[in-house]
């Protein structure tokens, strides 16, 4: 009876060698998607908006941490410390991920070393909005009243590094223009400066300031894409107006620290891909003037690497290296 009970606890210990190892459950508990924008700006109510359905994939509440500075930096910095586990993930932008790497002396990250890339989520298309106490009504007047006035036109951006402060540094290279960045943390408070004239003008998410621009607090001059968004369908483009082929949107991706396991990779991608695919979902994000871009990790790995030399040389023209 000895040998018989010996030889099948042996019978099952061969088995479970032949059967693939247990994972271990993924996740149980809260994820924490870090931000490094403040509250209220295009990146924190996009987030607040996927995460929702996030968390229906997912199993688990998705709590959304506001980090905000130096371009997104900081999250990043964050995010690339954390446990490789999949409790702490990361909302970047084509800042964090592809332009502070020049843009910046020092970043506290690798973008391409220190993330596991997940999925893109999606790119915006930025509008060139002015207080309408500026004595401009086209984007050609705009470019004459500064080269009218040297120095003393300011822009304002939701941080160094973000997609409207390279848009801003990029028509001042283009235009050979001298204004003046004025960097906030986060959009929110920089809208607030610009209504209240503060500051003459700023590039932004369509969705961020189309009430404004409806309600006559903004005035709406160029669009950043090549082309016209159906977002704002009469604004003409910059390239369309006044310098042909200017072109500069935010995109957005999912990514986690470095060494995130294959198995918590596959399970937080396949959660996005419910999440970007949802038509619900993904009419309040075109609301918000994004046009999804669902990918696999490894396009995402091989869209930041097209990206860093594109915005470098931007950031290369215009001189608007940090400290």
């Amino acid at each position: 009876m000895m040998r018989l009970i010996a030889s099948f606890v042996g019978c099952l210990a061969l088995a479970a060698g032949l059967l693939p190892a247990p994972t271990h459950a993924y996740p149980t508990r809260p994820v924490t998607l870090v931000l490094g924008f403040a509250p209220g700006g295009p990146s924190d109510v996009m987030a607040r908006i996927f995460s929702k359905r996030l968390e229906q994939a997912l199993g688990q509440p998705v709590v959304i941490e506001n980090r905000a500075g130096a371009g997104g930096n900081i999250a990043g910095e964050t995010v690339a410390r954390a446990t490789p586990d999949g409790y702490t993930l990361l909302l970047a932008n084509s800042g964090i991920l592809a332009a502070n790497a020049s843009l910046y002396k020092r970043t506290g990250f690798d973008a391409q070393r220190d993330f596991t890339p997940v999925t893109l989520v999606g790119a915006q298309a930025n509008v060139l909005v002015i207080n309408p106490g500026v004595p401009a009504r086209t984007l050609v007047e705009l470019i004459a009243y500064a080269k009218a006035n040297p120095g003393k036109v300011s822009f304002a951006s939701g941080g160094h590094g973000s997609s409207p402060h390279l848009a801003g540094e990029l028509l001042k290279a283009e235009a050979k223009i001298d204004i003046v960045h004025i960097p906030y943390k986060g959009t929110g408070p920089a809208l607030q400066d610009i209504i209240a004239g503060h500051v003459h003008m700023m590039f932004s998410s369509v969705a961020a300031v189309k009430p404004q621009i409806e309600g006559g607090k903004l005035r709406a001059l160029a669009v950043t894409t090549l082309k016209r968004t159906a977002l704002l369908p009469e604004i003409g483009s910059v390239a369309e107006l006044a310098i042909p082929k200017f072109e500069a949107t935010a995109w957005h991706a999912v990514v986690g620290p470095a060494g995130l396991p294959k198995d918590v990779l596959a399970t937080v991608h396949r959660a996005m891909m419910e999440t970007l695919n949802d038509p619900a979902t993904g009419k309040q994000l075109t609301g918000l003037g994004l046009d999804i871009m669902p990918s696999t990790p490894d396009e995402l790995a091989a869209y930041i690497r097209s990206e860093i030399p594109k915005w470098s040389a931007i950031i290369k023209a215009s001189g608007a290296t940090l400290e």
